[in-house]
């Protein structure tokens, strides 16, 4: 049976489009299948659009490797493309003398990840870079930054494009068979034939695999997923630059971030949830308060407004440690022209185009993750 087209992309969000414009640029055949009427309607779309460092993650993870690679590759698309970005910094504070030992733990795992520009900053120097600030110490990371998410996806979507790939839209994926040639796959009521079939879908990535012929459930995750909800004031940001407190297990904290307009945003925190639930609760901003004022003690009563929520797709469980990216390909599960990826979370959007790289090379078989 002939094929129709060489690559079936499940799901258009950043790092679907970023892996389908990694296949078209290469003078490959691709279609990526969309549920929604546009792309990046989940997870993409609802995030701080901060360009991490690399800073977080165990060393040789996917994490680490990705967000440090990803993230020079993002600058110079950025550059190359004129995705509006600034290259603002980022202040990790200490807020009280206890949390000093995790700021020297935070830059140790900086430097094994090769993030090099990493440097300490006292409260005094802290101050003097943001006079609202309170803290102990801070590291500063000056090559964190912020992005407008949704023209760096515009911009896929157009290399994809320009280059013979297609987006179909309003078309869920139902099911795909596994065949001589590759993947019998059904999406919208009709079937095409690929050669190579990548399962993108974010949030709906382990439904999506249940879906897939011959795929035994031990490969397929499961899924956990955390709300986090982001609040913001009718006030300017007092902050020129991003600002975290030191991170939890499962999340970076309450952080400061600004959007490319100067608009102030706060989150997000952490809600173990068990469906999708985009509405923010007002009530939450009580903790948020409490988190807040710990670096920003200026913070007025009644100045927090809800904002928007995101969800991410986690592969760990509540009480679990942080767990890595998992891009799942023949030489985990055994099916030839088949990549599963799941728990694509943060650093996702930093590592998007790594991660195109990476899926193509283990489609080539150059790369058996």
């Amino acid at each position: 049976m002939a094929l129709d087209v060489e690559n079936i992309v499940i799901g258009a969000g950043v790092i679907g489009l970023a892996i389908a414009r990694t296949l078209a640029v290469a003078g490959q055949d691709v279609l990526v299948l969309e549920r929604s009427a546009h792309f990046g309607e989940e997870t993409s779309s609802r995030n701080s659009e901060v360009i991490h460092a690399g800073i977080y993650y165990p060393k040789d993870s996917l994490k680490a490797r990705f967000c440090v690679e990803g993230k020079k590759l993002l600058y110079e698309y950025c550059a190359l493309r004129h995705i509006p970005h600034r290259n603002c910094g980022k202040l990790i504070v200490a807020t009280s003398e206890e949390e000093l030992a995790t700021l020297d733990g935070l830059a140790a795992k900086a430097a094994a990840n090769g993030v090099d520009d990493i440097e300490f900053i006292t409260r005094d120097a802290a101050k003097e870079m943001e006079p609202s600030l309170n803290c102990a110490a801070a590291l500063l990371s000056p090559s964190t930054g912020i992005i407008d998410s949704h023209q760096l996806m515009l911009a896929y979507v157009g290399e994809i494009e320009d280059n013979g790939g297609a987006i179909a839209y309003n078309t869920a994926f139902e099911t795909a068979v596994n065949t001589a040639e590759g993947f019998a796959v059904t999406a919208g009521g009709v079937t095409v034939h690929c050669k190579n079939l990548i399962n993108s879908a974010g949030l709906s990535a382990q439904s999506a695999a249940e879906k897939i012929s011959d795929i035994a459930p031990a490969h397929i995750p499961t899924r956990y997923l955390t709300k986090g909800s982001y609040f913001t004031m009718a006030a300017p940001s007092p902050f020129s630059r991003l600002i975290y407190p030191v991170p939890n297990t499962a999340s970076l904290g309450i952080h400061v971030t600004i959007d490319l307009a100067g608009q102030i945003r706060f989150g997000p925190d952490q809600e173990w949830v068990d469906h999708i639930d985009y509405e923010v609760d007002p009530a939450r901003s009580a903790d948020f308060y409490e988190a807040i004022r710990r670096y920003f003690p200026a913070l007025p009563d009644g100045s927090l407004i809800p904002a928007y929520s995101g969800i991410r797709p986690k592969v760990q469980t509540p009480d679990g440690a942080a767990a890595d990216f998992m891009l799942s390909g023949e030489a985990k599960h055994g099916i030839p022209g088949l990549v599963n990826l799941f728990g694509m979370e943060s650093p996702g959007l930093t590592s998007s185009l790594k991660i195109g790289e990476t899926v193509m090379k283990m489609l080539s078989q150059t790369d058996r993750l």
